[in-house]
């Protein structure tokens, strides 16, 4: 697994226009009549938007054989905010093996995607790669022993995972219930990043500000999230973590936002 570390994964142009990132917050649930989110003349793009634009990075890793993409799972990710992203631009980002740790039956790639707006880091929990005597890596953190500061109800919509795809991750398991038996699932789930931006949109209303202020992010997805479930988010301050029908899908949530 050594081989992989630092590899390389070259650079990329993208280019959106302002249906993109309205498309986005669409998928998320956001009301149409946020216009300043779905219009675009008011438009202010949420920065998580940016991680559908580097869905070529994790991709392009497991085309390459780091893992084997039909076990594979998106386990966490980070963002840090670098510059708001324009209703509409062309984005060059470059993107990087950053580590690898060995979790015994299992191996976590981590890989940097960066460019002038944001800094991305994907963690693939890929079964059957480990073992190989690396490091373990670092353990999350904990839930925090006070009480929650604040509990928010966020109910997912059956069309959610569908409008996804169509930003990029076009991974069949979450609309076709085939593709989700064979990942060992009982029917297609929602995509982690649209599970936890619908948590950050949810987080910045529920603190007064605008959920495009998000300035850094990161979490760990720890059970899938199914089209209907009602996420229960439960906040300390700037930590997070959401439960979907009693399971925890998300654990370890840290959000910050700006002015």
């Amino acid at each position: 697994m050594s081989t992989w570390l630092g590899r390389d994964l070259g650079t990329r142009t993208v280019s959106y226009g302002d249906r993109d990132p309205i498309l986005y917050a669409l998928a998320l649930g956001v009301s149409p009549s946020r216009l300043d989110l779905v219009f675009e003349e008011q438009l202010r793009v949420l920065p998580t938007f940016g991680l559908t634009l580097a869905q070529w990075a994790p991709d392009a890793l497991g085309s390459a054989g780091a893992f084997d993409t039909s076990t594979a799972v998106h386990g966490a990710q980070a963002l840090r905010v670098l510059a708001p992203l324009p209703p509409a631009a062309t984005v060059e980002m470059t993107a990087r093996v950053s580590a690898v740790w060995d979790k015994g039956a299992a191996a976590v790639f981590e890989l940097e995607v960066t460019c002038d707006y944001f800094v991305a880091t994907w963690s693939i929990f890929a079964p059957g790669c480990g073992g190989f005597g690396g490091e373990r890596g670092p353990s999350a953190a904990g839930r925090p022993a006070d009480d929650a500061d604040l509990t928010l109800g966020v109910t997912t919509s059956p069309v959610q995972p569908a409008l996804y795809r169509l930003l990029g991750d076009r991974h069949a398991m979450h609309v076709d219930p085939a593709a989700a038996a064979a990942a060992g699932m009982p029917r297609p789930f929602m995509h982690g990043l649209c599970t936890i931006g619908m948590a950050v949109v949810a987080l910045a209303d529920a603190r007064g500000v605008h959920p495009a202020s998000l300035t850094s992010l990161s979490g760990r997805f720890a059970a899938p999230v199914f089209p209907g479930d009602t996420l229960e988010v439960r906040a300390w301050g700037s930590s997070f973590e959401a439960t979907a029908d009693g399971r925890q899908a998300i654990t370890a949530g840290v959000v910050a936002f700006g002015d």
